[in-house]
């Protein structure tokens, strides 16, 4: 029935084609099934969300949109992504050894989580989050239930007197997501900033204005830059799929074959009714099954030839 109904449509719309100059006899005015431009016309996608600004007990966060905020405590904060398979993580305590080794803080924390396999890459200096005064930064992976997982894990060290206030902040993803998650979301882990003076056990960390701070910034331009480019991925596969409907409905109104329009060598699809078409200035089109024929006797119009595409 959707086919006769589109065979139906197609018959209606060459009909009223019907209206244009008709040259000799042996011509029929055609509609073209489709015409093409210049290609499929690229689809804007959407803007790139913004970060927002969260607030728990003791800590202000960047948050990614979709996330949710898991752990709110006074010595940690997990922010989890929708699908649970990226998430970030900031832990600290206060009171630690005076030069207690990053490496192990880092494994103490990340194995906390029990994850199998964990592999701690050499340190790195790094820039400190917002109150410690020193970072090192560590590439990490592990497994989690069948799930291979990587990402990057910083120590922020804030040395006192007698002793440390340590912090660990960690992006971490799904292997095959980390590529896309390293442009941006180590930074949205950094954006970490105690609201409270009794954060990580401590008095005197101090806060941070997420909003007018230059690192919020960038994270929050990394982000964007990240959500558009999948924005612009799912458009392209909603597109793909799109051309192979209409590809389908080609076929169910029996086959077509791209002609090149000698006007301006745009590419046209007509149906497999004639075996050759013309095309004049106006954009009209004739079939014929005559290769002698010419429309162009008798009538005071440029007719030129089709010629296929491929």
């Amino acid at each position: 029935m959707f086919a006769l109904c589109a065979i139906s449509a197609l018959f209606l719309s060459t009909g009223a084609s019907a209206q244009a100059t008709r040259p000799g006899s042996k011509f029929v005015p055609v509609q073209p099934v489709k015409s093409n431009s210049g290609g499929p016309s690229a689809s804007s996608s959407a803007p790139g969300s913004a970060l927002q600004i969260g607030t728990g007990r003791f800590f202000s966060y960047a948050m990614p949109q979709g996330w949710r905020l898991g752990e709110d405590g006074q010595f940690a904060l997990t922010l989890v992504a929708p699908d649970n398979k990226a998430l970030t993580i900031m832990v600290g305590n206060a009171g630690l050894p005076l030069n207690y080794p990053a490496a192990r803080f880092i494994s103490d924390k990340l194995s906390a989580m029990r994850p199998q396999n964990l592999q701690i890459g050499p340190p790195r200096q790094a820039r400190p989050v917002n109150g410690f005064a020193q970072a090192f930064e560590f590439d990490v992976s592990y497994s989690s239930q069948g799930i291979d997982f990587r990402g990057v894990a910083k120590c922020n060290v804030q040395p006192a007197y007698d002793s440390a206030l340590m912090a660990m902040t960690a992006a971490i993803a799904e292997a095959r997501q980390w590529p896309g998650y390293a442009t941006w979301l180590p930074q949205v882990a950094a954006q970490i900033s105690a609201t409270n003076g009794a954060a990580f056990g401590a008095r005197g960390v101090m806060a941070q204005n997420l909003r007018n701070s230059q690192e919020f910034g960038e994270a929050a331009h990394n982000y964007r830059e990240w959500s558009q480019k999948n924005q612009q991925g799912v458009t392209d596969a909603r597109n793909a799929s799109q051309d192979k409907t209409n590809a389908g409905m080609r076929d169910i109104l029996g086959g077509t074959q791209p002609y090149l329009n000698p006007y301006g060598g745009v590419a046209v699809e007509m149906p497999l009714t004639y075996r050759y078409y013309w095309s004049d200035r106006q954009g009209h089109y004739v079939g014929t099954d005559d290769p002698s024929a010419n429309p162009n006797v008798g009538s005071t119009d440029d007719w030129r030839p089709l010629k296929k595409a491929n």
